[in-house]
């Protein structure tokens, strides 16, 4: 074969045809960049380095390695050259390069028969090789805040192997017992995926995460807020103002995804006409789906209220990157909830130490919002194609080919929704109620 000079357009052609089983003898492929320097490419599709050279008047040669394409490969072109010009130059002393390299084999230390997998180390393989590789960038950022925050602390200088099912079991309660059941429930689903991934790579012999969870962790994902309650969160929202009781606002209205709202573009809205509407894209919505959301007036009176900071959030502090911060939402409405609960209750003449906010999410505003609405009258479909779910009411052959989008019975539902939070949020409390 004619030398020519290796590059990587050339070493991508060659690859492409090696995986298409191009080649149907074994071949060997000169580098002229470097005397010596073969890519060795086999039928079923693998390539390799080799050094071909001469020692004591017979041919030799020197296998350097395997050869992929990728970020991964341990022998690119730049590194087979490198171990070629250091073969050639032992050639040169007159010495074999096959001997020297089983020399230095013999003389290396041995390896430490117990090997140690930290957990950090593997956690950081893990978000490398299968969390930024199967999630959307929202998942990305929520699964590594998740690892960072509540396992790699507990656990990164420890031996994977060492992780128990008590040890499983023990951060599970610490997280669900620090007032965060649903946080409990996100950590034993990620520490799932994560064993069971280290079960694939022969790095654990099994998961030591239980199965199913504990009532504990589970018990807040039901949670309905009443109507006093979403009067007072609507009345903090007014208190916080923006950015943070605007996000919260459109939450409770939209019923829409925590990152959907707070991620959403100035471009996916229509605001002009008759039919104003939001078009969440399908690379932002969880199922991946386009997803419309009719927009009523209330929310449209939200939304006109917004500051607007750069041409490309909704939401967006820096006019670069949209809105963030949650928990420190969460804590500031939390808390201006809690201060009107007590004004109230000292206007009622009870002690406001007395008055108590039951534990809530974000989350559960969506929870609120879809019961609000089927008590409204809303039918089950129509709340789930507002929710962007799929729908269990429509089955078989109809399912795959219904491609209604009960634009205008969301409309409605929506409508009502706001309606009904407009009119709870500017009722006072009747006489006589009182928190809590």
């Amino acid at each position: 074969m004619a030398k020519s000079v290796l590059n990587q357009k050339k070493l991508e052609a060659i690859a492409k045809s090696a995986a298409a089983k191009g080649y149907t003898v074994r071949t060997e492929i000169p580098d002229a960049g470097q005397p010596g320097l073969y890519l060795v490419v086999q039928p079923s599709g693998s390539m390799s380095w080799a050094f071909r050279y001469r020692h004591a008047g017979r041919p030799r040669k020197l296998t350097i390695g395997p050869f992929v394409l990728g970020e991964d490969a341990t022998f690119t072109l730049a590194k087979a050259r490198e171990v070629a010009q250091e073969a050639s130059r032992i050639v040169s002393d007159g010495r074999d390069p096959a001997e020297v390299r089983e020399e230095e084999k013999a003389q290396a230390p041995e390896p430490d028969p117990v090997q140690v997998d930290l957990v950090g180390d593997v956690l950081d393989e893990f978000v490398k090789r299968h969390v930024k590789k199967k999630n959307r960038e929202s998942t990305q950022k929520n699964t590594e805040a998740f690892i960072d925050k509540r396992i790699r602390p507990e656990w990164k200088d420890r031996d994977i192997k060492s992780i128990t099912k008590r040890d499983v079991v023990k951060l599970l309660d610490d997280i669900a017992d620090d007032g965060a059941p649903e946080s409990a429930a996100r950590v034993r689903a990620i520490l799932s995926k994560f064993f069971n991934w280290a079960v694939d790579r022969d790095i654990v012999d099994a998961s030591p995460v239980p199965k199913g969870s504990t009532a504990k962790q589970g018990a807040s994902r039901e949670r309905v807020l009443t109507d006093q309650e979403v009067r007072l969160v609507w009345l903090a929202c007014e208190k916080v103002g923006w950015p943070f009781g605007s996000l919260v606002k459109l939450l409770l209205l939209t019923v829409q995804r925590r990152n959907e709202v707070a991620h959403a573009a100035r471009s996916e809205f229509k605001l002009s006409g008759n039919n104003q509407l939001w078009t969440i894209p399908p690379e932002r919505s969880k199922n991946g789906k386009e997803h419309l959301v009719p927009l009523p007036s209330f929310v449209l009176q939200v939304i006109s209220g917004l500051a607007k900071v750069g041409d490309t959030y909704l939401l967006s502090t820096t006019g670069e990157t949209p809105v963030s911060g949650f928990s420190k939402a969460k804590k500031a409405i939390d808390a201006a909830m809690l201060e009107i609960a007590q004004e109230e209750a000292s206007a009622a003449g009870t002690n406001p130490d007395d008055v108590k906010i039951e534990r809530w999410t974000l989350h559960d505003l969506r929870r609120t919002g879809a019961s609000g609405m089927a008590r409204l009258g809303a039918p089950i479909h129509v709340v789930e194609a507002v929710l962007n779910h799929q729908s269990g009411t429509i089955k078989g052959v109809a399912k795959i080919y219904n491609r209604y989008e009960y634009l205008d019975e969301k409309r409605q539902a929506l409508a009502d929704w706001a309606g009904h939070v407009q009119f709870i949020a500017a009722r006072a409390l009747r006489d006589g109620q009182v928190w809590p």
